[in-house]
């Protein structure tokens, strides 16, 4: 079973340098454009099944990958190949990583000397979340939990899954499919938007393809 992770298109928070977390932003020009391209790319792929975080930024990421692979590969041949494009099933544990208070800031602040938030991005594991925000241990926790409880049980019956989400939420998968811990946190870096990892389950372990 092949699982890919994909990172939402980019949001105008984005391109502005802006910490988002679970504020609920949407695409912008850019991040609908590269999700149809890259939905294109996936046109041969059969998705079984397609999970995504519920806030707008991943599901419209999700939709549009999926709509650009049913354009691709035509009405005609979905109906021989027996096809069907599959429904997204949202899940709240695919949500962004919260900031608290700090959400909306520029996150180039963060490496300011003297800011408590700094090392989120270069020292994972001295990170500790500002008030109203979340800590890394948890989203940890959270992404295992959902891979065990809605992906692992799927070996049997799928070949391949999309789940759409997000920056900081997917390498807190990462940590559970790499082995990963808070101090590596961010494993070989920050996918970028509309980036894609793939991973490969055999009924008992994970691998990176």
């Amino acid at each position: 079973m092949e699982l890919y992770i994909i990172r939402h298109g980019q949001t105008t928070w984005n391109a502005e340098g802006r910490l988002q977390g679970r504020t609920d932003t949407e695409l912008n020009e850019n991040g609908r454009e590269a999700a149809i391209n890259y939905g294109k790319t996936l046109a041969g792929v059969k998705f079984d099944k397609v999970f995504a975080s519920p806030l707008k930024r991943a599901r419209e990421t999700a939709e549009l990958i999926l709509k650009a692979q049913r354009e691709v590969m035509g009405t005609v041949l979905l109906s021989h190949s027996g096809y069907d494009i599959p429904e997204i099933i949202t899940d709240p544990r695919l949500a962004e990583i919260s900031f608290g208070v700090e959400e909306g800031v520029d996150y180039r602040d963060w490496h300011k000397e003297g800011n408590p938030f700094g090392c989120f991005f270069t020292e994972p594991g001295k990170y500790k979340a500002p008030e109203g925000g979340e800590e890394i241990e948890e989203v940890i926790a959270r992404t295992e939990e959902f891979l065990k409880e809605k992906i692992e049980p799927l070996y049997e019956t799928c070949e391949k899954i999309m789940i759409v989400a997000h920056g900081a939420l997917n390498k807190g998968m990462m940590c559970y499919l790499e082995g990963n811990t808070k101090e590596n946190f961010w494993g070989s870096g920050l996918q970028k938007n509309c980036e894609a990892d793939i991973f490969e389950f055999d009924g008992k372990a994970w691998k990176k393809l």
